[in-house]
């Protein structure tokens, strides 16, 4: 799966969670929470919704790679290579 398609799944995921969220201005190198009303519970829906989707475990000590857009495709990109 290529980055871009990578970003268009994570904003699918966020869609969901945040249905009220306008994510068409979202920048891509804030984090998350800066920009959107989440709180921890959303940020594991998010975890969890890419578990569902793509079978890929996401190891809590690197739940940090996942704050921004950018930072969250970089993470996802080998990950999500053969998808």
């Amino acid at each position: 799966m290529a980055p871009a398609e990578i970003r268009q799944v994570i904003i699918g995921i966020l869609s969901k969670i945040a249905p009220d969220e306008d994510l068409s201005s979202l920048d891509d190198t804030k984090p998350f929470r800066e920009q959107m009303e989440l709180d921890s519970m959303d940020f594991l829906d998010i975890v969890m919704e890419l578990r569902k989707a793509y079978r890929i475990q996401i190891p809590e000590e690197d739940y940090f790679h996942l704050g921004t857009m950018q930072s969250t495709v970089e993470y996802l990109t080998p990950l999500l290579k053969d998808a």
